[in-house]
């Protein structure tokens, strides 16, 4: 069975390097179809893969397993002259933990050398699940207000529903937040996650070398597909590009009356 969806960019482009997209609890490939489409528009070449497992009886093994996978997906995007660099990882919610805890780390695969990474919906150390929430209604309240996207997860039957009352290992978690990566990372969350720990993500962000956090406003838990999507894609766009160019912005305001 296929474990990777691809989208491609425009013929006649020059592919401007690779995003692999790693979904979060209870999320299929299909979830993440309008970000991958919007960032190949733009000449990337994404693929998305599975949401990972992510085993608290085994966490060094479930990430090690991801590696591998992770390893082979982005293997498998090359053309005969390579894989278009950079490669970008691109994670929400606990694929998001999982990929910061993964860098952190120093047992992945050689072969997985990914050039930068982009944290969306990151689950804090102390709010990582929502095991109050009783309905479907109330689980997509605290994932988006996008009416488009509360209608793909509802439509959609592979999507697994009370998925984030299931807690991130917390072997994952701290990892992730005491990563000392030196990786380009781009940490997006939206003001209004209720499984955000905003504190703890600025300490994050302090402690890398090389990291941006953007704060999405009125955005929920589901940042890459909120409302407020289009506006989170050209942030995305904008690392990326920024990314190709040494991390030096190509575009900086001068004078702005907002």
């Amino acid at each position: 069975m296929t474990q990777y969806t691809d989208h491609h960019g425009p013929e006649g482009l020059l592919i401007r390097g690779t995003v692999i997209v790693v979904p979060g609890r209870g999320e299929t490939r299909d979830t993440y179809t309008r970000f991958a489409r919007r960032l190949a528009v733009d000449a990337y070449r994404v693929r998305v893969v599975d949401a990972p497992v992510l085993d608290s009886g085994d966490p060094d093994g479930s990430l090690t397993a991801l590696a591998e996978r992770l390893a082979e997906a982005v293997e498998g995007t090359a053309s005969p002259e390579g894989v278009a660099r950079p490669v970008v990882l691109a994670g929400a919610d606990s694929g998001a933990a999982a990929l910061a805890a993964l860098l952190a780390g120093t047992g992945r695969p050689a072969a997985l050398e990914p050039d930068a990474l982009v944290l969306a919906g990151l689950p804090g150390p102390s709010a990582a699940s929502t095991a109050g929430v009783d309905s479907w209604d109330d689980e997509l309240d605290v994932r988006t207000s996008c009416p488009t996207h509360r209608g793909t997860l509802t439509e959609d039957a592979e999507v697994r529903r009370g998925s984030l009352g299931d807690a991130v290992p917390e072997a994952v978690l701290a990892a992730a937040y005491e990563s000392e990566s030196g990786v380009p990372t781009l940490l997006l969350a939206g003001d209004a996650d209720p499984l955000a720990d905003h504190e703890a993500l600025a300490r994050a962000a302090k402690s890398l070398p090389r990291a941006r956090l953007s704060v999405v406003h009125g955005a929920h838990h589901d940042v890459l597909n909120d409302l407020q999507h289009r506006s989170v894609a050209a942030e995305v766009v904008t690392f990326l590009e920024a990314l190709r160019n040494d991390l030096r912005p190509q575009v900086t305001v001068r004078s702005s009356a907002w």
